[in-house]
């Protein structure tokens, strides 16, 4: 009897913990439901997977495969569109969906600041351009953008650009005919974002800057750790040397304006930033040289990849090479023709061009997502996110999703006569809304003048190679083909 009332007391209490898990679990539930005007909105639904960890070795996991989208595609295909995991330390909402990936970039109503993984927010600091909201962010996007998008700017940087990527692709012939396109399309990218941004040429401060960058960039992911021996540690110590640099030229700059009561129009960055900060309502003086470092990012990552990534697609697909080359032979021959310089719109007019990175961004996805922190309860689309709750737009879910593309693994330069890019909310390479990147244009220019004066120097010719996805798109081997004068 004793032995049947310890047994009912177990049973008891297992029954209880039953209770109780199903209680909370309803009462969880019932706080993810809202009514509103006559609609009903729900938290996304989804799994929070194991306790602290969540989903995240699994995340992590796809983006060693050549499918980095199957986390997105087995919870999509599980959940719908958008849907709510525990990734990275976060309760976080997925949205695989335009519409909804949509509204959360165009952030009306400023719903929603940005969100990003501690190693980033830690390296790049408060002031940075990428966290900072409001009015300051507004400001500051509106004096580059129109900066870059200035005449003056176009005319300069296509001569400065071609003058670079000449002088690289003439190097080449000196490399024992085989070239690590990888490394070659940093160097060409580097040099003209330094050259945009604080009008430094090659020589000894170009290359301090190179050489501290490229240690600072590495603690963009890494683990949020700050103790001497530390990626994060190495990488927060390269940017203190990194502002001395730019600190000094900022500096330097000023002085100059102040002693020049001439105004002529700004050369680069620092001198528009410089000018603001003079107004009353500017730009803080002391927020210059971190943004400016900032600004160096798509230098080393987001356009050599892209380079990269358009050669070696070209390469793995003759037909599209053919085409590409027969397009900008013509181009060439004109220009041979005519006596004319090269303009910023004759590359950005090459239809097949403008089709081959357009379909490089949408398959490199080189930017794979935005994050986003919600600052109050969001309705988007009968979902409801929770204040508070992180907000992950995926834009590689999207470009490689069957019903927005068809066969989405497959490069097709041809499917872009039928889509109108601009037009749409399914190709987003350079995100959207408020924070649409300003510098796309000249992103993209850089990438056509040096396809075009490749496929119109060399014939190529590639080793194979594999796109690694995590923690950044790169080449597994850096990209290794081999070159030939087309004289020869």
């Amino acid at each position: 009897m004793e032995w049947l009332s310890l047994e009912g007391c177990w049973a008891l209490m297992a029954i209880s913990v039953c209770v109780v898990c199903v209680w909370v679990t309803k009462k969880r539930e019932e706080k993810g439901v809202l009514e509103s005007d006559g609609e009903r909105f729900v938290v996304p639904r989804g799994s929070w997977g194991w306790p602290l960890i969540g989903e995240t070795f699994e995340f992590i996991a796809s983006g060693y495969t050549s499918t980095p989208v199957s986390f997105m595609e087995k919870r999509k295909s599980l959940y719908g569109g958008v849907f709510r995991t525990h990734i990275l330390g976060k309760a976080i909402v997925v949205s695989t969906d335009p519409d909804v990936s949509k509204v959360i970039l165009q952030n009306h109503g400023n719903a929603f600041v940005p969100c990003y993984p501690k190693s980033i927010t830690e390296l790049l600091g408060k002031s940075s351009i990428l966290q900072i909201n409001g009015a300051l962010h507004k400001r500051l996007h509106a004096l580059i953008g129109v900066f870059l998008k200035s005449t003056q700017l176009k005319n300069r940087i296509t001569r400065d650009v071609e003058k670079i990527v000449r002088l690289s692709l003439s190097s080449w012939m000196d490399k024992s005919c085989q070239v690590y396109v990888q490394d070659e399309t940093k160097k060409i990218t580097f040099q003209i974002l330094v050259r945009v941004l604080m009008s430094i040429g090659p020589g000894d401060e170009m290359e301090c800057l190179k050489r501290e960058f490229e240690e600072f960039i590495k603690g963009l992911i890494c683990l949020p750790v700050n103790l001497p021996g530390t990626r994060l540690y190495k990488s927060l110590k390269a940017k203190e040397r990194l502002l001395k640099v730019v600190d000094k030229i900022v500096e330097a700059r000023k002085t100059a304006m102040e002693e020049n009561e001439e105004k002529v129009p700004p050369n680069d960055t620092i001198d528009v930033l410089l000018r603001d900060s003079e107004e009353s309502d500017g730009i803080p003086l002391d927020f210059i040289s971190g943004n400016i470092i900032e600004m160096m990012i798509p230098g080393e990552e987001t356009v050599p990849t892209a380079m990269t990534l358009a050669v070696k697609f070209l390469v793995d697909n003759p037909v599209a090479l053919a085409h590409m080359v027969e397009e900008n032979m013509e181009l060439k021959k004109r220009k041979i023709n005519s006596s004319e310089d090269y303009s910023w719109t004759d590359y950005m007019s090459l239809p097949f061009t403008q089709n081959v990175i357009n379909e490089t961004l949408r398959l490199a996805n080189i930017i794979n997502a935005v994050w986003r922190k919600a600052l109050k309860d969001v309705k988007i689309k009968g979902y409801l996110i929770p204040k508070g709750w992180c907000v992950l737009a995926s834009f590689s879910s999207i470009h490689m999703d069957e019903t927005n593309y068809e066969n989405p693994y497959k490069f097709d330069p041809w499917r872009w006569k039928k889509i109108a890019s601009a037009a749409n909310n399914i190709f987003t390479p350079f995100g959207g809304g408020q924070r649409l990147c300003p510098g796309l244009e000249l992103s993209r220019l850089e990438v056509s003048i040096f396809l075009h004066h490749l496929v119109t120097t060399y014939r190529l010719s590639a080793e194979r190679d594999e796109i690694i996805y995590f923690p950044t798109v790169k080449m597994k081997r850096k990209l290794p083909i081999t070159v030939t004068p087309l004289d020869q």
